[in-house]
């Protein structure tokens, strides 16, 4: 979506889905959750034409990327578990393009997972799965 149909929707204040509303919430937790821990807030929704990188966060000399999961609390499943390697593969491309962008800079990269869980807008849990998978064949370097 475009900035001017955010505008629009702001003007008209129509409501926003309740599945985009609970990522939302998701991420803001997330952002929260690694800036209490140290990690140094970079950006959020890094687009390209393959994709999208919920959050970017510099640890140390390392560039993390964030794909954060979001569910309800009563979820039978893990959040992590939507991250098949489709998604890990997209995502290694977005970053890719993000190094890119940074003129390749000799930087270690690390692909982390943050699991919110939630009930409506109260959070239940947020778990940080750091190092959750490595950089997505044939996009290795060496």
């Amino acid at each position: 979506m475009n900035v001017w149909s955010h505008v629009k929707r702001a003007l008209r204040k129509e409501p926003i889905a309740p599945h985009l509303e609970t990522g939302r919430v998701g991420e803001r937790e997330a952002k929260r959750h690694l800036k209490q821990r140290g990690l140094k807030f970079l950006t959020a929704n890094f687009r390209s034409k393959r994709g999208e990188i919920d959050l970017v966060f510099r640890d140390g000399d390392c560039l993390v990327f964030i794909e954060v999961k979001t569910r309800s609390f009563t979820s039978w499943t893990r959040p992590a578990a939507a991250v098949n390697s489709a998604k890990k593969r997209r995502l290694s491309r977005v970053a890719m393009e993000y190094v890119r962008l940074l003129e390749n800079p000799e930087v270690r990269i690390r692909f982390d997972i943050v699991e919110v869980l939630v009930d409506g807008k109260t959070i239940h849990k947020v778990r940080h799965l750091p190092n959750a998978f490595s950089l997505s064949p044939p996009l290795r370097f060496g």
